[in-house]
């Protein structure tokens, strides 16, 4: 048995975003609501479909959510603004272990709790090429706004097994960096479930969910497969 399908998150996975979008998040609520979101309560919403934290942050601060979709234009216009002026960059040594990877014949996926064109935003200005061709970087994109429930629900997992071709769980390797990324892992029944450690949570805080593997960085996972021998022959 060896692994074919890589499952990524994005943001704080394999693209440096200084937090900004958890950034703009919280502003955006808390601006329409005049009340304060705990560092507890914000967390909980990590690696999760934006539209759904919206909502559900509304709902703990006990507030309706009828404004759930204006607040969430709202979200995507001021991040999308954010991220033009303050542009993201790919994760030290990330490019190149994704290209290890899909070199050695494992198909790389990203998955994510942002909407299409935000993620497809991010890919633009990290230079990232969605694609089967040659001058491909990565083999498919998944977004929350395609999938019937975001994480910790196992869809977008799922989905990226769908688009590359990878019927069985137990050839997939799911890495993100937040609980929400390991609970779809769990959820979605993957022999490897890695916790990383270039976003929001700690080691300590990674640690108390279920997982397979912490590592510091994706910079890290073919070392991990080479040494398990679960590279493609």
């Amino acid at each position: 048995m060896t692994i074919r399908l890589v499952s990524l998150d994005m943001a704080g996975t394999t693209i440096a975003e200084a937090g900004t979008v958890y950034a703009v998040l919280r502003s955006t609520v808390e601006d329409a609501t005049g009340k304060t979101i705990s560092d507890e309560l914000l967390s909980k919403w990590g690696g999760t479909s934006k539209h759904a934290a919206i909502g559900g942050l509304l709902e703990a601060l006990g507030e309706s959510t009828d404004r759930q979709d204006e607040l969430f234009e709202q979200f995507r216009t001021t991040l999308r603004a954010q991220y033009l002026a303050d542009k993201p960059t790919i994760i030290p040594g990330v490019r190149e272990a994704v290209a290890s990877l899909r070199a050695s014949g494992v198909k790389v996926a990203l998955q994510t709790g942002y909407s299409r064109d935000v993620a497809e935003l991010l890919l633009e200005i990290v230079g990232w090429k969605v694609g089967s061709g040659d001058d491909a970087d990565v083999d498919a994109l998944v977004t929350s706004d395609e999938v019937p429930a975001s994480r910790p629900e196992p869809f977008l997992i799922y989905r990226t097994m769908e688009l590359t071709g990878v019927d069985t769980p137990s050839e997939v390797l799911v890495a993100g960096d937040t609980a929400n990324d390991l609970g779809a892992g769990v959820a979605a029944g993957v022999r490897y479930i890695v916790g990383v450690l270039t976003g929001a949570y700690t080691a300590e805080e990674l640690g108390r969910h279920r997982h397979t593997h912490l590592l510091p960085s994706v910079a890290d996972i073919p070392s991990l497969l080479e040494r398990d021998g679960e590279l493609p022959a």
